[in-house]
């Protein structure tokens, strides 16, 4: 599966430790940046090509990661047809999939070691959505929410 990475600086060092495990894994990483490190670098450039990577490539993953994670997921979250779930535990990480079908998947570089990290993406590459009714018809809500503007009934 091709899986979609992007980062800032403070997430450059983990997103190379992703790519290389994403190989080990037998999955096609695509890093959409930063190529370089550079310690005063902006993440949405990165994080949003990332995320558009995966809207565009149906059937691909996605990871953004930043010092905490939580701007990245933000960004990623902006780009139509993403859903991006913040995680910080393998759970989180988990139902991210589970119940919320999540396509990008957000890593705080400083919030885990790298070791606890990978665990994290690896919870996540390898859980499918539940495709259950309840979760299906929240999301659909949410779609419906993005694309009218208009607030779900009560």
């Amino acid at each position: 599966m091709r899986v979609h990475l992007g980062s800032d600086h403070a997430g450059f060092e983990l997103k190379q430790a992703v790519s290389r495990r994403l190989v080990e894994l037998g999955h096609e990483p695509v890093d959409h940046g930063p190529e370089q490190y550079d310690a005063v670098d902006d993440y949405p450039p990165y994080v949003l090509r990332a995320a558009e990577g995966v809207a565009g490539d149906p059937g691909s993953l996605g990871v953004v990661i930043g010092g905490s994670g939580n701007g990245e997921a933000i960004a990623a979250n902006k780009v139509d047809g993403v859903r991006c779930a913040l995680a910080w535990s393998v759970e989180t990480a988990e139902l991210g999939r589970q119940h919320n079908d999540a396509n990008v998947v957000s890593l705080g570089a400083r919030m885990h070691a790298e070791a606890t990290a990978l665990r994290l993406l690896e919870a996540f590459l390898s859980t499918p959505y539940s495709g259950d009714e309840r979760h299906t018809r929240r999301i659909a809500m949410l779609t419906d929410y993005e694309r009218s503007g208009e607030l779900p009934p009560l």
